[in-house]
């Protein structure tokens, strides 16, 4: 039954968001994504980053080129506002903000999507010249019901492009090609990739840890598929500032390491506390690495005890607390995220509130030489209780607890 419920939803947004809204949007705006090299990037996990970082290496080429990302939305170097709440934007305003892309002189659209845009069909009459995979891991089943479905959601874009570029070592690698056909040139990426000494060097300075080097891979075979230029791809990385709400250190004189990160499923939970590990050992942090996240409400209910354990396996002491409880009761969230745990419970603290979860990690448990890491928020600018977005700033709730004692 939940499989027809699916299906009808295709054929329901198939008509109402890409019939009915796309194709009229993109008539009336002069069909700006046939006036743009597309190149669309996705994935569970690293799509902004790769994404960010091929905005920047374009940039920094002399390119013409957009964004519209996760968290900003760039034409050429003005950040603009686009009002979204979401990676991909309704049908209609995806057509709109093209056409203002076209209207500045934008040759390139970088344009980060997702399995939800995809299968919605927001990305109507988007044909794009490359794109390209960071890794299909576990997420949004609560909406796709299983992997092979989200891994179909995630196709329905790559098949309409020219050249798809997939990652060899992740799960989704063979089941992806299976989707593709004569018409799309496949090209890969793996670990093993050759990388010039000027881009490895540029790489180890800017983006060390080891998923970002696979998202890196992503971009610089992209990249090459454009017939960009060793330094100009090094020149790009150089001035890549990062993204705001990814492994962001935040300044203290307290003695310990605050990070905030967006880290909210879990195969990036996973990475970002072994990329913090490593991090503590380079710079001799003899301390204790603290982990303060939660679990969405009304969201992929089976990743709640997989980000439990996940916590327990990595870090020495956890915090769970809410995240976007929306209409559920944060408690039972956290209940969820305990259930089947079989040790580490006396390493584990939970606080419903999460202003309170934060003063308490920093003001309570924190000591010299420790790292805490706030994961599941990142740049957000709200928390959903409810049915209401209340506005919330990681960052600032972070700085204020560490500015009540010094």
């Amino acid at each position: 039954m939940k499989e027809l419920i699916y299906l009808f939803k295709f054929w329901y947004h198939f008509l109402k968001t890409g019939l009915f809204k796309g194709l009229p949007a993109s008539i009336r705006y002069g069909l700006p994504a046939r006036k743009l090299k597309i190149i669309a990037i996705t994935g569970t996990d690293g799509k902004t980053t790769s994404s960010t970082l091929l905005y920047q290496i374009l940039k920094s080429a002399g390119k013409k080129v957009a964004l519209l990302s996760t968290v900003a939305a760039y034409i050429g170097d003005e950040k603009i506002e686009t009002g979204f709440h979401v990676t991909t934007p309704d049908a209609h305003d995806l057509q709109k903000i093209m056409n203002r892309m076209v209207g500045a002189g934008m040759d390139y659209l970088v344009l980060e999507f997702t399995s939800h845009g995809a299968y919605q069909n927001r990305l109507w009459g988007i044909k794009p010249l490359i794109a390209g995979v960071t890794n299909i891991t576990h997420e949004h089943f609560d909406y796709h019901l299983n992997y092979s479905n989200y891994l179909e959601a995630k196709a329905m874009l790559l098949i309409k492009a020219k050249t798809v570029v997939l990652n060899e070592d992740d799960q989704s690698f063979s089941k992806l090609k299976k989707y593709l056909s004569s018409k799309n040139k496949v090209v890969s990426y793996n670990t093993a990739l050759h990388l010039p000494k000027k881009i490895r060097d540029a790489l180890e300075k800017k983006l060390p840890e080891s998923y970002n080097q696979m998202n890196a891979r992503l971009v610089i075979t992209i990249a090459d598929q454009l017939k960009l230029s060793t330094e100009q791809i090094a020149q790009g990385i150089e001035a890549f500032a990062g993204v705001e709400g990814r492994m962001d250190f935040i300044p203290n004189k307290r003695g310990f390491k605050v990070v905030v990160d967006f880290a909210h499923t879990p195969n990036a939970l996973t990475e970002a506390l072994e990329a913090l590990k490593k991090y503590m050992r380079q710079e001799k942090l003899t301390g204790r690495l603290i982990a303060v996240y939660g679990c969405a409400g009304l969201r992929d209910y089976a990743k709640r005890p997989m980000m439990g354990q996940i916590g327990i396996n990595l870090a020495d002491l956890v915090v769970f607390t809410a995240e976007d409880p929306r209409t559920e009761d944060v408690w039972s969230i956290i209940r969820q995220m305990k259930e089947q745990l079989t040790n580490g419970h006396n390493r584990i603290i939970s606080i419903a509130n999460r202003e309170q979860a934060i003063d308490f990690a920093i003001n309570h448990l924190a000591r010299r030489g420790d790292l805490v890491a706030f994961f599941g928020k990142g740049p957000e600018k709200s928390m959903a209780y409810g049915k209401i977005e209340y506005p919330w700033s990681e960052e600032a709730v972070i700085k204020q607890a560490l500015n009540k004692k010094k």
